[in-house]
């Protein structure tokens, strides 16, 4: 077997446990998903992997490095994120209660596919722990003597998972009898996400690059 399929397993073993993970990337998605429509919930998806190949390519160039140990540029990153999280808190918590449209009918807030795709985007690259997340896994498990472009590969795999998986998330609560459940608690779906961009936002605002 070749080595470079054995890094990849190696790779995704650990990545595929960051992708369900619960964090901001699921919380704009799932957002999106509930409040616009199927469409804006995996173009965000789409926005978030695309995110996800702008961290790997200048970590595996390795600029990671360089922001990783550069406090200054870590902060300007972080507090950048921080602010970003909270305001899109503040608009959900002062957002009326989303009208979600009955199954095969336009959505009752409709969004543009670019505005869908850059707050996917924004939510990733303005998150500094990708960086430090990609550097450290690299670093531990894919050899300095693999080439760039293999790497690039592994990051490929990995994006197409990660949107994929969103996707899926996406298609999930856009089920009719999923919308419908959703549909009843309609105030509650903006506070309770509201709650979660700030409380992610406050927890960027407080982490270090350790």
């Amino acid at each position: 077997m070749s080595p470079y399929l054995g890094e990849l397993a190696g790779v995704m073993a650990v990545f595929s446990f960051a992708i369900v993970a619960p964090g901001a990337d699921t919380a704009m998605v799932m957002r999106q998903s509930l409040v616009h429509g199927r469409r804006a919930g995996i173009l965000t998806a789409f926005g978030v992997g695309t995110s996800l190949l702008f961290h790997l390519t200048y970590t595996i160039l390795g600029l990671g490095l360089i922001v990783s140990q550069s406090l200054l540029l870590f902060s300007v990153i972080k507090w950048a994120g921080a602010a970003y999280l909270t305001y899109m808190g503040i608009m959900a918590l002062r957002a009326p209660a989303p009208k979600l449209p009955e199954p095969g009918a336009e959505a009752a807030a409709p969004m543009s596919d670019v505005k869908a795709f850059g707050l996917g985007f924004l939510t990733n690259a303005l998150n500094p722990k990708p960086i430090l997340f990609f550097l450290s896994l690299f670093s531990a498990l894919v050899s300095h003597q693999t080439p760039a472009l293999v790497k690039g590969g592994y990051g490929l795999v990995m994006a197409t998972c990660l949107i994929l998986w969103f996707s899926a998330v996406s298609c999930f609560l856009t089920m009719p009898k999923v919308r419908t459940a959703f549909s009843r608690a309609g105030l509650w779906i903006s506070r309770v996400t509201g709650a979660v961009f700030i409380a992610f936002g406050v927890r960027l605002a407080l982490s270090r690059a350790d």
